[in-house]
């Protein structure tokens, strides 16, 4: 009994050595990306450039069904979302694979921003959560979301919503309609999978998910979903 308690011991010192490691690592990564410039640069940089679209000038529908199906809890937590780490760690574990991430919106920016080509997907993570620290210490949640739906990727070549809703529909993001707003919430969560000139029959899959979710979470009634299937 004595030498397992000893192993346990071991085994937990271990543990915490490791998880320290990533730390340190992904905090090493995070003032790495940030050598030559700053946060606050970069993103100014973002916001001045020809193809981004500012928040009041995006229908709230398609903003709406961004939060509803990649981080429904968006408005009330901070960098990270325990819960969805959480539930993504048993949904892995259950299924014996892996299929949800659990990264919030802030952190999708942070990697949009800072990381995107970074291949450590471990430490990658940790530098994230540092990066999305920042984010949501300086930006307010509109500011957050409106870089992620600038700075996303669509697939085609096409970053950032203005971009992949000229590519894919041929219009301005203000003129979406509801139909247009679900298909593209969709497309950005596997682009390569998703993106309707890959296979129309997959991204509308895709497009009924951001639906019943937006039924799910009250943006909207059932009677709207209803019509757009129609």
């Amino acid at each position: 009994m004595k030498y397992v308690k000893i192993a346990l011991v071991f085994i937990v010192i271990a543990i915490i050595f490791s998880v320290a490691i990533f730390i340190s690592n992904g905090k090493k990564m995070y003032d790495e990306a940030l050598t030559d410039t700053s946060l606050s640069d970069i993103i100014n940089d973002i916001r001045t450039s020809e193809t981004y679209v500012k928040k009041e000038d995006l229908p709230q529908y398609y903003l709406d069904a961004v939060v509803a199906v990649e981080d429904h809890r968006f408005n009330d937590h901070g960098a990270i979302d325990l819960i969805a780490i959480a539930r993504a760690i048993w949904i892995n574990i259950s299924n014996f694979e892996l299929r949800e991430g659990g990264s919030t919106i802030t952190q999708q920016v942070a990697k949009n921003l800072l990381f995107e080509e970074e291949t450590d997907g471990a430490t990658r993570k940790i530098a994230e959560i540092f990066a999305a620290i920042d984010l949501e210490k300086n930006y307010s949640k509109d500011e957050i979301l409106e870089l992620y739906v600038n700075t996303i990727y669509f697939g085609d070549g096409y970053y950032g919503i203005k971009e992949a809703c000229e590519g894919y529909l041929n219009i301005e993001p203000s003129e979406m309609t509801l139909y247009d707003a679900t298909m593209m919430a969709g497309i950005p969560n596997a682009p390569s999978v998703y993106a309707p000139t890959v296979n129309p029959d997959l991204t509308r899959k895709r497009q009924e998910k951001v639906i019943s979710d937006m039924i799910e979470y009250g943006y909207i009634t059932q009677e709207q979903a209803q019509e757009l299937e129609e």
